[in-house]
């Protein structure tokens, strides 16, 4: 393991126990979005089948499938999101938070308080989106 530098989120326990609780919160918002989502889509749903079936001449048909299709995907990210928020607190378990999964160096700490379930430096980050 590389030596502890200030740009690396393990060099201090304060500041890994700060992300730590970021990423706790941001699961526990997580998970209220995604049970209110979940509603959303259930009630969306409940709604169509009370109504016409004819999504082709109902006048709401094409508002109501753009609803249920928006919240779905929604929910979807949202799964995701957990899952990711999920990854970085075994990683900080683990002893592994905080380095980039491509490159091994430490992630900036600065980008961790922005994003506390990032994989990837900002360099690696940048490569893997073109």
């Amino acid at each position: 393991m590389t030596p502890a530098n200030e740009n690396d989120p393990a060099s201090s326990p304060a500041d890994l126990a700060e992300l730590e609780r970021l990423l706790a919160a941001d699961r526990e918002r997580t998970v209220r979005r995604m049970a209110a989502l979940g509603r959303d889509v259930t009630s969306i749903v409940e709604t169509t089948q009370l109504g016409a079936n004819d999504d082709e001449h109902d006048p709401e048909g094409s508002t109501i499938a753009f609803e249920r299709s928006q919240a779905s995907a929604l929910l979807a990210s949202a799964t995701t999101h957990l899952n990711d928020v999920d990854a970085a607190l075994t990683r900080i378990t683990e002893g592994r938070y905080g380095r980039c999964e491509d490159c091994g160096e430490p992630i900036a700490h600065e980008r961790l308080l922005a994003q506390p379930a990032a994989r990837r430096c900002i360099g690696c980050a940048t490569r893997a989106a073109r």
